[in-house]
């Protein structure tokens, strides 16, 4: 069992150990999870690195291809209704 302690800042060191054994280097993203008694680190992994072709399988589209125009007019009628929402 490793001991740290929490700075004025509200920042823990992980101990070199932990770090080591958990392969985690600075910069290391990691999410908070409360558990009630204490707090669980766990690492932030990223989306693996994907192309186009990989992924357009689940963006399917039955119908006629829309237009640019038809895209940005639907982009300017979401803004503006999300806009009228806020009043």
């Amino acid at each position: 069992m490793e001991v740290t302690r929490l700075s004025s800042k509200g920042q823990v060191i992980i101990p070199k150990a932990l770090r080591v054994a958990h392969h985690w280097e600075a910069g290391q993203e990691l999410i908070a999870v409360d558990v009630g008694d204490g707090i669980l680190l766990k690492p932030k992994k990223p989306f693996e690195p994907t192309t186009l072709a990989e992924v357009a399988g689940c963006l399917k589209y039955e119908g006629q291809p829309k237009s640019l125009e038809d895209m940005n007019r639907a982009l300017r009628q979401g803004i503006l209704e999300q806009w009228h929402d806020r009043s």
